[in-house]
């Protein structure tokens, strides 16, 4: 039901701002494995309208929960990856985009359980995996918070896209807490705000898992100011254990579909999410596995990453393992 959408928060590019993109992302793609402070210097270089549009966005000002930049330079391109982690962009200039995008709200971040740690990753159609929940999947994604187990979730993450799928029909579905919340009754949402859900771990960090997929919580789906709500949940892995739960669960997902807005992402298009404040998915596809299929590049952000965490840090940019940190928060 999603419509196309613009976002309030939305930045076009000239020639010559985009020309000045590639050229400090180019310079920052080999700082990913430095610390933040090392490539801090890059960021006041970026151009002013780019730059304040994110810090905007940043500031939480509306209810969007998302920002778009448009004309991002993509560079030169290999054909689209058909396994994991192939290592094909390894250098290349869109990792200093990210880096320097990502670095201006928080800190770029990954995470030791998912892709190893990957910094930047590359989300597309793998053979096989068509109809796993997650990117490398082709089926439709239904609406979730990133790594909605972690007790560090991104505050924000990045989808850039590098290459449309071949129908030019795939959407980036955005739906935000606070546009879906006055559709519910003040009972379910209070509902909502108990601490009595749990969340599985997204397959993404179960990979090596065995057994049944572990679980995070007891936590409220819904919190913060009555005024300026937020979001922890996923529609395949956040559950309920009792009846007026799982109602007031079925009625948040009919309230986000019903505000849902559907972005069609087109090569240099960067959209920017609050991952506290919107839930996004992925509308289906169908790929050819012809080396040009869709191809997206993610990143994440966090705020702040308490010191404790910190120094149990093997990159200045990673994560702990879940094994390490699991009920610390």
């Amino acid at each position: 039901m999603g419509i196309i959408a613009q976002a309030l928060n939305e930045y076009r590019l000239s020639e010559a701002e985009a020309d000045k993109v590639g050229e400090l992302s180019a310079l920052a793609a080999h700082l990913s494995g430095s610390l933040p402070i090392v490539a801090s210097g890059l960021l006041m270089d970026l151009p002013e309208g780019m730059r304040k549009t994110v810090l905007d966005f940043g500031a939480d000002e509306g209810t969007d929960g998302f920002c778009l930049l448009r004309g991002v330079p993509v560079g030169e391109l290999p054909k689209t990856p058909q396994a994991h982690e192939a290592h094909v962009l390894d250098g290349h200039p869109t990792n200093g985009t990210l880096m320097l995008v990502a670095d201006l709200l928080g800190s770029l971040t990954g995470y030791q359980d998912e892709k190893s740690g990957a910094l930047f990753h590359d989300v597309h159609p793998v053979r096989g995996e068509e109809t796993r929940i997650e990117n490398s999947g082709s089926v439709a994604f239904d609406f979730h918070t990133e790594n909605v187990h972690h007790p560090l979730r991104p505050d924000y993450l990045g989808l850039l896209c590098l290459r449309q799928d071949h129908e030019r029909i795939a959407a980036t579905r955005v739906s935000s807490v606070r546009d879906a919340l006055p559709l519910l009754t003040d009972e379910q949402v209070a509902e909502l705000r108990k601490p009595q859900f749990h969340s599985l771990y997204p397959t993404s960090f179960a990979r090596n898992i065995a057994g049944p997929r572990p679980s995070a919580g007891p936590h409220p789906v819904i919190f913060g100011p009555a005024d300026r709500p937020f979001m922890r949940f996923n529609s395949h892995n956040t559950q309920g254990s009792e009846p007026e739960a799982r109602a007031a669960l079925r009625a948040l997902t009919g309230a986000l579909e019903e505000v849902c807005r559907d972005l069609v992402l087109a090569p240099g298009d960067l959209v920017v999410l609050d991952n506290h404040v919107v839930v996004h998915g992925r509308s289906a596809f169908t790929p050819r596995y012809d080396g040009r299929d869709r191809w997206l590049r993610r990143f994440y952000s966090l705020r702040n990453t308490p010191l404790w965490a910190q120094r149990m840090m093997w990159h200045p940019r990673v994560l702990p393992a879940m094994t390490e940190i699991r009920g610390v928060l």
